[in-house]
């Protein structure tokens, strides 16, 4: 089984930029979907964006044209690039195969001036 944590939250301004990352273990990494997740106080978790196999990317509408996600299999590593951060960006964000009912610790993102 893959063990996926998360890093790289904290707390920026609005406008500003952070990039996560989502490291996991086992030599078969590179042969799953992976994808970032968030959940808001209140609110349900949502897919905020997901990669393929074969690198190709799909993303939640309200992300598009300001997070960017992509994988290093060489590192089993996954990455989500974030930048021109709202503050209804803040959540707690989870990585994950899709499908997968077991979720880590997450990493905390909070937009706030």
């Amino acid at each position: 089984q893959v063990l996926l944590v998360e890093s790289g939250g904290g707390l920026v301004q609005p406008g500003g930029s952070l990039r996560l990352s989502c490291a996991g273990s086992g030599d078969i990494f590179s042969t799953y979907t992976l994808a970032w997740y968030r959940q808001a106080p209140g609110k349900h978790i949502e897919l905020v964006a997901s990669i393929g196999r074969n690198g190709i990317a799909n993303y939640l509408d309200s992300v598009k044209g300001r997070f960017t996600v992509s994988r290093d299999n060489a590192r089993n590593t996954m990455y989500l690039q974030m930048i021109n951060l709202k503050p209804e960006d803040t959540a707690a964000y989870f990585c994950n195969i899709p499908g997968r009912n077991s979720w880590g610790q997450g990493t905390q993102v909070t937009i706030s001036s």
